[in-house]
């Protein structure tokens, strides 16, 4: 855009500029010192002189007013000052308003920029920041909790040493791609998988520092799919265990009908056996179906804490000698060591009884026979009640603790199918726990036994 030129302005800064010699040529042709022609030869270059600075000056002043007044856009203009004519007033107050205006205009960056550190650090995912030669120019919390402080500044190849991380921000910053997006898995012991997407950044202009080709930093997030990842590959083992527990029983069930239907319809003898063991398989497919539908209604009430309290005492007693003829059958004998001082816990009744009356249970099948199985109340501390079920079995492998909580885990698979185990039991013990804010400890000893340890919160 051309900058416009003020006629006035230059006519009235000639005027002022050529004053002063215009009164002293008239002083010489009155006194009659100078001659009209000398003050022509004089008068006439010098007036030009004057118009030439006149438009020079006007000229260039005027432009820099326009290219500041661009620059402050709608912003009141102050009144011309008395030397408007020469336009350094009216620069001096452009200058003093374009100062204003680039002040503002930093106060407004700093607030910006920190805007924008508080919403990527507020942000749970890495984010990272690269300039044109791949370095890492900002990072934010989580980043620098994944990566370490003194990633900012270092190539991304130092914090991220992955082929596939550092071909999508080559292809990014290249300009070969706005935005790539790539799954990778980090050759940690625990195996964490992250989504990547890297964007490209535009550049306010192409050669400003740490720009890349065409002025272009990228964006760098990383989405950690993790836990994702285990819960589908639960959801699968979920569904095959399922089925597979389905099966086998459905599978004994209908063979043993066509055998009733075919070469033992009148075999009575074997009526009588078969009959038995189907019994024995649809029981098996309640009790897997039951406790189905028990551990999906205890996940959907998860997050609501019980709040009533519960005495321990008189209920691991009822629990206790419910399971007697069952201890007795095996030779083992149920020991309570309770502590009648406990305070109650705070809980559901009906769920406290799931838990215990499954540990206990479980203390007594894999229990050695003739042997002891403990019952222990006590008073854990300022917060918390303690429920121990000791048993003298063989024990637990130590790699296999980990896992007892997870769904149709069986240390010994063919063992506790024999015993009428469906693999649920102590998933639902877990989440019961979990659903009451206590918390469950297992710990065992090869050829001791094992303790499994129910702490809860008590009512104050």
């Amino acid at each position: 855009m051309k900058t416009p030129f003020s006629l006035s302005r230059w006519i009235g800064l000639w005027a002022l500029l050529a004053a002063p010699a215009l009164l002293l040529l008239g002083l010489g042709l009155a006194s009659r010192e100078l001659s009209l022609r000398n003050a022509l030869l004089i008068g006439l270059p010098s007036l030009a002189l004057y118009a030439v600075f006149a438009w020079w000056h006007t000229r260039t002043v005027r432009r820099a007013l326009f290219r500041a007044e661009g620059i402050l856009g709608n912003e009141p203009r102050p009144p011309s000052s008395w030397d408007a004519w020469t336009m350094l007033g009216e620069l001096d107050a452009t200058v003093e308003r374009l100062r204003r205006h680039l002040e503002s205009e930093k106060g407004q960056v700093a607030l910006q920029s920190t805007t924008a550190d508080a919403i990527l650090n507020a942000l749970p995912d890495p984010i990272l920041v690269l300039d044109g030669q791949r370095r890492i120019a900002r990072a934010n919390h989580a980043a620098r909790k994944l990566f370490g402080n003194d990633a900012v500044g270092q190539d991304l190849a130092v914090a991220l040493r992955h082929p596939t991380a550092l071909e999508a921000a080559d292809d990014v910053l290249a300009g070969r791609s706005a935005l790539v997006a790539a799954d990778f898995a980090l050759p940690t012991a625990e195996g964490r998988g992250f989504a990547l997407r890297v964007a490209a950044l535009p550049l306010a202009g192409g050669t400003e520092a740490g720009a890349g080709e065409g002025g272009v930093a990228a964006v760098l997030a990383l989405h950690d799919v993790t836990a994702l990842q285990k819960a589908e590959r639960m959801r699968a083992d979920f569904v095959a265990n399922a089925s597979h527990e389905l099966r086998t029983p459905l599978a004994s069930l209908v063979g043993f009908i066509e055998t009733l239907q075919g070469p033992a319809r009148d075999d009575e003898e074997a009526r009588i056996r078969f009959l038995g063991i189907m019994r024995d398989q649809a029981a098996r497919m309640a009790r897997l179906i039951n406790d189905l539908l028990s551990l999906s209604q205890i996940e959907m009430r998860e997050h609501d804490r019980p709040g009533d309290p519960v005495p321990l005492a008189p209920l691991l007693r009822d629990i206790a000698a419910g399971l007697q003829p069952q201890a007795q059958a095996k030779g083992v004998t149920i020991t309570l060591d309770l502590d009648e001082t406990a305070p109650p816990a705070l809980g559901a009744r009906d769920e406290l009884i799931q838990v215990f009356q499954n540990l206990i249970d479980n203390a007594v099948k894999y229990g050695r026979p003739q042997t002891a199985v403990t019952v222990r109340l006590q008073r854990l501390d300022a917060e918390q009640v303690e429920v121990a079920i000791r048993d003298q079995g063989e024990g637990i492998p130590k790699q296999h603790l980990p896992r007892l909580t997870e769904r149709f885990y069986r240390v010994d698979s063919a063992r506790s199918r024999e015993m009428g185990g469906t693999g649920l039991g102590l998933a639902i013990v877990k989440h019961i726990v979990s659903r009451h804010r206590g918390r469950l400890v297992i710990d065992s000893d090869m050829g001791i036994g094992s303790v499994f340890s129910v702490r809860l919160p008590f009512v104050r």
